[in-house]
């Protein structure tokens, strides 16, 4: 895999982090400096951690994984843009959908990273055969993932600023669509 690959297979991979940013910035209307850290740090590590993870498990479960990791990912993704619509239609202290909660950005970073597991499973099939092997598109992974989350938030919050949108059911609708997209392409075949 030569470092051009590994740089779009990065950007690739971090586009889900950065849509969910967007939302989020939009939602958040303005810089929090520790939800956008936190947020962006968790994404990267579990865009850089679930490679890592799918390469081990290729060795041992990797066609009882492949069977369901896109239902996963597509029903973490459903129920919090389900979560956040609903929100969108309450008044608004009666909104749940924070994301400045822990659990929230770290079943986002879950969800968002599932199909990075997937990647981990295919560097096994292109001849990594050691650890050494994965460190640097790992590490790159995590990077562009934490780079595009920041980059995202900025957008978003600049957005929420600009715009008086429904916030919580767009984000809603980004959410369960990223899910629908982790589904169809995985269902169809198109990875």
């Amino acid at each position: 895999m030569t470092n051009f690959e590994i740089w779009l297979l990065a950007i690739g991979l971090a586009m889900d982090c950065f849509t969910v940013s967007i939302a989020s910035g939009i939602l958040l209307k303005r810089i929090e400096w520790s939800t956008l850290l936190t947020t962006a740090l968790a994404f990267g590590l579990f865009q850089a951690f679930m490679p890592a993870i799918g390469w081990e498990l290729t060795r041992h479960f990797s066609t009882i994984f492949e069977a369901w990791d896109h239902w996963l990912a597509f029903g973490l993704l459903a129920f919090l843009g389900g979560k956040m619509l609903l929100d969108g239609f309450k008044k608004e202290e009666a909104r749940k959908f924070n994301p400045r909660s822990l659990r929230i950005i770290l079943t986002l970073a879950i969800a968002t990273s599932i199909d990075a597991l997937a990647v981990g499973i295919s560097f096994t099939c292109i001849g990594m055969k050691y650890i050494a092997d994965i460190i640097y598109p790992i590490a790159i992974i995590g990077l562009v993932s934490f780079l595009l989350s920041l980059v995202g938030f900025f957008i978003g919050i600049l957005a929420g600023k600009r715009f008086n949108w429904p916030v919580e059911i767009l984000g809603g609708i980004i959410l369960i669509g990223i899910g629908v997209k982790v589904l169809v392409s995985h269902l169809m075949g198109i990875a």
